[in-house]
Parts: structure tokens; sequence; C-alpha cells
């Protein structure tokens, strides 16, 4: 029989693992004997050598055994009731590698063959005392339900020496501290020294190498971080989660989509709600990675898409176009990637976004820029000045973990606002701070963030804003071009009438990491986008009329968070019957899906397709008729890929005359006031031009992108604006021109 001694100190600290033989080990009577043989033996010759050689093995050998036996047993991990009711799942988690010294667990009720979740608890600075072969731990609990006994004991007996697992773990809840009567006692068995344990399903696309692993000794590191070979389960695994490969992975064939090799959003949800085999629409520790080729935006290195309905956060994809390579520094960007993007399905937000969860997480260093962390941006890397920020400071720094609060979040956090399936993303329990964000004491950023949009929209309509980022230094300011919400450097909140305030959280929520700036300055003083802001992972934003109180944030290259004004919109309540018709068909989570993604043919949103289709059959001469027109006018646009539940990848093909009529009548209605606003507008006839190319029409999509540039410079008034928009017309006409050749 062999033992080994745990590998991990009492104090948290890595030690090299021992192995011996137990027949190795001599009785230290057996090294008397042996001695007093030695010493009877003439002096000088070869076998008292031999033997006293032997006699220090021996004793070499019974020391390492004793120091074995004495070393306490740890007892962090995971511990679980046997009731045939109510059950408790304690964590543990105390001792052992980067112990967050903390206890929390998750209450389930057993009713009939269904078990239900019931609530959690966690104790944050408890007494540990340790006594011969006992630890116990006991403090105050902080608990996701109203409950009178909130001190928690816990009871675990710890003997000394190797492997053999901890013992019952006795819970006690009681009323007040030590000597009160508990009111409800539990025994925990030991599971696992994992605290959470979740099933990953991962399927590639024909042509992907999917990541495996990478060590992190083969480029400079960290002198305090071991080398190590780390792959994506390893690398939870020292965060103290189980990542289970769920299944056998699938490469899935490529030959039946044809030549479009891009994903967008409504096809990696579509894919997921098909392909996914363990996917239920339920709380439930299970997740899908798709390793595809690209996005649709080639900047994007991943993505959690799943933010459809109540249960999110199940799905996530990496796109390996972007990440591929087999050299050191692409296999370590890789598995940084995965790991970020599986982070995002546990609820994890960007290091720099900590804030504006629900309840809000305290912000690392420098904004939350120089956190060291695989939640954190690479490039975005800036801890306080004048410290180097950027890639190669990151990477030089980087220890391959979470932070300690992200440990705490994965391991302890209730379990619904960690669960996939569990609490949308960045939910947790609380309100967001009703002043819209504070105002800075100083802002020396050089840059100004203005949001606008229609004072007014009707009861149903979808809400649009635009952003304007530009910049009041004479000099010119550089920072990064994003200012979709989706690529998480910009906020919004919403206060509602009500007074309840809310940040915008977009369904999807991509990793963009490019270290490509803009250059504000006389040349081009300001950039514009406009987004959806009506449907996210809280559902639907307006749903009440009256007035909403609207404020941005935009978080520059250095760390700076730059404010908007607070922008004032009233949604108007319905004035006819035809009003309320049309309001109530548009409103709804799978048409708010429907605008997100400007279209999908998912089975899963076919009600929401219904709804606007209503829309259109029986008010086509409503104004808010446009909208469902856009939706059908882009989806009909795309070629879109089809993944089904038997793993076999098809494309519906384009149709251009049905794009092209729908997108006419969008043109038309704004050119009326009856329609979308001015960015929205440029996209729609960039849109219309690509598919009249695509019908065998080059001439009329030049002539089309020729009529944009008339009507953006009769709606707007900045000369910037129209070079901009000149510059994107021509661009188009050239893609058009080079592909019908």
């Amino acid at each position: 029989m062999a033992v080994t001694t745990d590998p991990t100190s009492l104090d948290g600290h890595a030690q090299p693992a021992q192995v011996y033989k137990i027949e190795d080990l001599i009785r230290p009577s057996e090294v008397e004997q042996l001695t007093e043989a030695v010493s009877t033996l003439p002096e000088g010759p070869e076998q008292t050598a031999q033997l006293q050689a032997k006699v220090a093995q021996l004793e070499a050998h019974i020391a390492l055994r004793d120091a074995a036996d004495s070393t306490p047993r740890l007892v962090r991990g995971r511990y679980r009731s046997a009731g045939a009711q109510q059950q408790l799942e304690l964590r543990v988690d105390v001792d052992g590698f980067r112990p967050t010294m903390r206890v929390s667990g998750d209450f389930f009720q057993t009713t009939g063959a269904t078990t239900s979740y019931v609530g959690s608890f966690i104790v944050e600075a408890p007494t540990i005392t340790s006594e011969p072969g006992v630890v116990k731990i006991e403090g105050q609990g902080r608990f996701s339900f109203p409950v009178a006994s909130r001190h928690v004991r816990v009871t675990i007996p710890r003997g000394a020496g190797g492997p053999p697992q901890p013992g019952m773990a006795i819970v006690q809840f009681s009323a007040g501290p030590e000597g009160s009567a508990p009111t409800a006692t539990f025994q925990c068995a030991f599971m696992s020294p994992h605290f959470r344990s979740i099933q990953l399903e991962q399927d590639s696309v024909a042509g992907t190498v999917p990541f495996v692993s990478y060590d992190t000794g083969s480029l400079p590191q960290p002198a305090s971080s071991p080398a190590r070979v780390l792959s994506v389960p390893k690398a939870y695994d020292e965060a103290g989660i189980e990542v289970q490969t769920a299944g056998v992975p699938s490469v899935i064939d490529t030959s039946g989509a044809g030549a479009d090799a891009t994903w967008d959003d409504a096809e990696l949800h579509n894919a997921m709600v098909n392909h996914f085999s363990l996917w239920q629409d339920a709380p439930l520790w299970r997740l899908w990675m798709l390793v595809a080729t690209s996005y649709v935006d080639p900047t994007v290195r991943g993505i959690m898409f799943d933010g459809l309905g109540a249960f999110q956060r199940q799905g996530s994809a990496v796109f390996h176009d972007k990440i591929k390579g087999s050299d050191p520094a692409s296999q370590r960007a890789q598995l940084r990637t995965y790991v970020h993007e599986l982070g995002h399905a546990f609820n994890l937000l960007h290091s720099f976004q900590k804030d504006l969860a629900v309840p809000p997480q305290p912000l690392g260093p420098n904004g939350g820029l120089g956190d060291l962390s695989w939640m954190n941006y690479v490039q975005n890397f800036q801890p306080p000045p004048p410290a180097p920020g950027g890639p190669a400071a990151y990477w030089a720094a980087f220890p391959f973990q979470f932070t300690e609060n992200e440990l705490i979040h994965l391991r302890h956090g209730f379990h619904r606002n960690v669960v996939m399936g569990g609490q949308p993303f960045g939910l947790g329990a609380a309100e967001v701070d009703p002043d819209l964000f504070g105002d800075p004491l100083a802002d020396n950023s050089g840059l100004a963030l203005e949001l606008r949009s229609e004072n007014a929209f009707r009861f149903g309509q979808p809400v649009v804003v635009e952003l304007r980022l530009s910049t009041t230094d004479q000099r010119g300011r550089s920072t990064h071009g994003r200012l979709d919400p989706k690529d998480g450097l910009t906020s919004i909140a919403i206060c509602g009438p009500s007074g309840e305030t809310r940040i915008y959280r977009p369904p999807m929520t991509r990793c963009v990491e490019t270290e490509t700036e803009v250059r504000l300055d006389a040349e081009r003083p300001a950039i514009y986008e406009s987004f959806y802001i009506g449907y996210g992972k809280d559902g639907l934003y307006f749903q009440q009329p009256g007035r909403y109180q609207l404020r941005a944030q935009y978080i520059a290259s250095d760390g700076s968070r730059v404010l908007s004004q607070v922008h004032q919109v009233t949604v108007r309540s319905p004035r006819t019957e035809q009003d309320e018709n049309v309001a109530e068909l548009m409103m709804g989570d799978e048409q708010g899906m429907l605008f997100h993604l400007l279209g999908s043919d998912s089975e899963m949103l076919s009600s929401g397709n219904m709804a606007l289709e209503e829309v259109l059959d029986r008010y086509s001469d409503h104004p808010l008729a446009v909208y469902p027109q856009l939706v059908k006018g882009a989806n009909a646009s795309r070629d879109f890929k089809y993944l089904s539940a038997d793993k076999r990848l098809t494309t519906r093909s384009a149709d251009p005359s049905e794009s092209i009529r729908n997108l006419d009548r969008v043109v038309d209605a704004t050119l009326a006031d009856r329609g979308v606003d001015n960015l929205t507008l440029g996209w729609a006839m960039k849109r219309r031009a690509r598919m009249e190319a695509r019908a065998g029409d080059p001439d009329r999509a030049r002539r089309t992108m020729d009529r944009m540039v008339e009507v953006i410079r009769e709606r707007t008034y900045s000369p910037a604006v129209h070079r901009d928009i000149e510059a994107e017309a021509e661009r188009v006409k050239e893609e058009v021109t080079r592909e019908n050749r």
C-alpha cells in the first residue's frame, strides 16, 4: 500500500507530494535491533557501512511517516445532508489552496419525485477554532431569505495523516451565539474537495482546433506563479470548481452551410437551443460552448450569447479564426479566452464592470482595469499610474488565476446568482443607485459623451438611442471606439416612472479584444453609434407610459469614466384602441429579442415572429409597422445558418427581393418622418444596396449609396458626419463593384 502526503499545506501553499511504501517503514524497535547488531561487528568491515546506511534510511522513513501521521487532514470542500425532505449542501473554505475563510450553503426541498431550491447562506467572517481532532467554525450568516436563526456553527472531525476524507460535518443553526439551543441541525457527509461542479458540453465547427492545454512556463510569467500545464478544467480546478466533460465532443460538418463561415447572434442562440443536448429551460450546472469559425465582427474573440427569457447564461462561444495558432503566445491567449467566456456563464462581469452588478461589487485597482484576472481585457490592463499597462505588462504579472472577490463569488455566491440558468447576467438581489452614476469630482479625460434620442416614443415603440463621443482637447485624444453596450465598455442607466433604476444589460455579451484606437481631433471630432435598448437580460425596460431618465457611462482606454448628461424621454400612453393592439403585439420577450437580433429563424422565437407578422397584416399603415418591416427586411438579407439537434448544419439562403421590399418601406417611412433614426436609416440603405447587388443589379446598389449620402446630408449639419458617410458609401460601392466583377 502507498500513501501520498497532501500536496497542499495548511497555509494554502503548494508543496511537493511525497510517496512511500508502508512496508518500507520499519518500527523503531527493529531499528534498535539493527543498531545493536552493527555495534557488535568488527570495526571497518564493509558490512558495517552497509548496515549503518540501512539504519539511516529506515530512520528517515520513520520520520516521514510520523510527520504525515501528525499533519491534520484538510476539511475544505463540499458536503451534503441526506434528509428525506430538506437537504443542505455545505461548502467549507477554511484551509487548502487560497482559502477565502468562509462557509456557505444551499438549501433544497424534496417533495415527491421533485427537488427544488429554497435559499442560500454565507458566513463571511467566521471564528475558526482548531482543536485536537476537530475544527469548529461559527459566525453570523447572511441569508437569501428571511430567517431568525442566523447563527451558524459547523463542527467537523479531523484526524491526522493522509487521504482519508473528512468526517461528518455537523451544521447547527440558532438564534444566538454559542450556548443557544439550535433550531435546526444537519449532518452533512463529505462529497468532494470541489465547491461546485458543472457539466461542460463543447462542440466545434469543422476546420477549427479546440484548445487543449498551455504550459505557463513557455513564456515569461511572474516569479510567484509556479509553472504548470493548464487546461480549462485545470484552471477552474485551481479555483475550486470542477468542470466535467459532458458527452462526446462533436465536430459539426459545415458542408451544408455554404461559403458563409461567420456567425451572428441569432444563429448562435438558435444553435444552442437546438444542439445543446443537456439544455433545459431551468437553472442547472450545465453549459454549452461552441468553437466556431468567426463572428460577424472579426475583432470579437468570444461571446456569452444566452440572454433570452428567465433562464440565461447557458451558452457561450469562442471564435477560432481570431484566436487560432499553435505557438505559445496563441495558446496562452486561447486559454484566457476560454476561461474568460466560461466566467461570464458563472455570472462574472468584466473587471471594470463589477460596480454595475446588482448589488454593486467593489472595483479593483484603477477602476478594475488594474485587475490581474481572467476577467480583465488584456489590452485594457492599466494599473494605477505610473505603472505601465497594456498586454506586455498584463502577461508579465498575470498569475493565471481569478481575483479574491471572484473566488468568493464562484465558491460562495448564492445559488441562483451563480448557477447557469439562474439570475440574469449581472443580477443579484438589490437595486442600482438611483443617482444614475455619480459625477466625478474632476474630469481631465479630454472626452465628452452625449446621449440623445427622440424626446417621445409611442407605447410599444422600440427605444433606440444614439451616443456621440467627442474630444474637448484641442490637441486631440486617442481612445477605443467601442460605444455599443454589448462590448462592455459603455453602460446605460434607466430610471423609470416608478423611480426604480436599472442598468441596461444587452442579451449578448461579446468580448472584443483589439488594441485598435480612434483619434478624435479637428479632422474627426466625434464618433457615433446607435442601438436598441428596449430589451435586455432583465426583459423589457420601457413597459409603462411615463417619463424616463437615461444616463450613459463610457470607460476610456486609460480607465477614465466619462458620463453623459441625464437625458429624459417620455413614453406616451396609447391614444386609440389600434395603438393598444399594436403595442400589445410589439411588446414581449420574443419580440424584444427579435428587435435586438434584427430577426431570426429560431423556432424558439416563432411566437414573436407571428406577432410581428400580425402587425404587418392588420396594421400595416400604423407608424410602428416600420419596425417589423425592418426586422423582416434584415432577416431576409442574411444567409441563416441552422444547426439542428442531429448536428447537421444547413443554411437558408438570403431572399434579396423580400429584403429590398421591406427595407424600401423602412426608408420611405423614415423620409416621411414616420420611421427610424438616421444611423439606422443609413444601415438600412447600406443593407438594401448589398441586396440589390446580390440580386444582380450593382448599378442600382451604387445609386442607392449616392442617395444615402444625399439623404444624410439633408438630415444632419455636421461636416464630419458628412465626410464619414461619404467614405462609408464609397467603401460599399467598391465592395459591390469588386464582388460583381
